[in-house]
């Protein structure tokens, strides 16, 4: 399964520390509802097993809403699991590797902060790519922050989707108009929302207003 572009449009990525004491679970089918086009579960501090029994749960409300699921970063939980493929940053498993171990039919997302990394990624064998931070970030406090223009010069230099990231919020969502990117990836303005669905609608809304605007000549891989 080869990653279509649309799917990036509003790329919801979980943080549990947002959650207010709601479970997971039921922010997650708020987001979906609100139109959210792929859900990537990222628990970087629960144990492998509660890891696959919460990917489990989380596919099942996915799959209900016809919307795929990435794992972040464990590729064991992606297979057990049945994900639709797996997220990799510079620092986890090369993508090669990665692509070696699930085949060629998972999805595979790596984060890219640089041009030499997009290609890199591309080459071996990335079906998109996670680019930013391009705010900055409320989730991973020593994330450097990427340029629009750097952000540009990677989408330029791949023929593979490329979703922002980074702080991505209403407050700054237009920020990313004229810009080159697929679509937006969002953690906190979803999960710490009062109303996960209403902030799900209202950021697809204007990310899709944003890539109906893109600029002329700027769109690429045949879309």
């Amino acid at each position: 399964m080869k990653i279509k572009p649309e799917l990036l449009t509003l790329y919801g990525v979980t943080d549990r520390s947002h959650l207010g004491g709601r479970s997971l679970l039921a922010v997650v089918e708020e987001i979906l509802k609100g139109g959210a086009t792929l859900i990537q579960l990222r628990e970087k501090d629960m144990d492998p097993e509660a890891f696959l029994r919460e990917a489990v749960q989380i596919k099942k409300v996915t799959d209900a809403y016809h919307v795929p699921l990435i794992i972040n970063d464990n590729i064991q939980v992606c297979l057990a699991s049945g994900a639709a493929g797996v997220h990799v940053g510079q620092s986890d498993m090369a993508a090669g590797q990665v692509r070696r171990l699930l085949g060629e039919d998972k999805i595979i997302g790596v984060t890219a902060k640089t041009v030499e990394q997009a290609k890199a990624a591309e080459q071996a064998g990335a079906d998109y790519l996670g680019c930013g931070a391009v705010f900055g970030s409320a989730t991973k406090l020593d994330t450097k922050k990427m340029s629009l223009e750097t952000l540009d010069e990677i989408c330029r230099s791949v023929s593979i989707p490329v979703t922002a990231i980074g702080g991505i919020s209403m407050d700054n969502i237009r920020q990313l108009q004229g810009h080159l990117m697929d679509g937006a990836a969002v953690v906190s303005a979803l999960f710490s929302a009062q109303d996960p669905c209403g902030a799900a609608v209202a950021l697809k809304k204007e990310m899709l207003d944003i890539l109906s605007k893109r600029p002329e000549g700027g769109v690429r891989h045949g879309h």
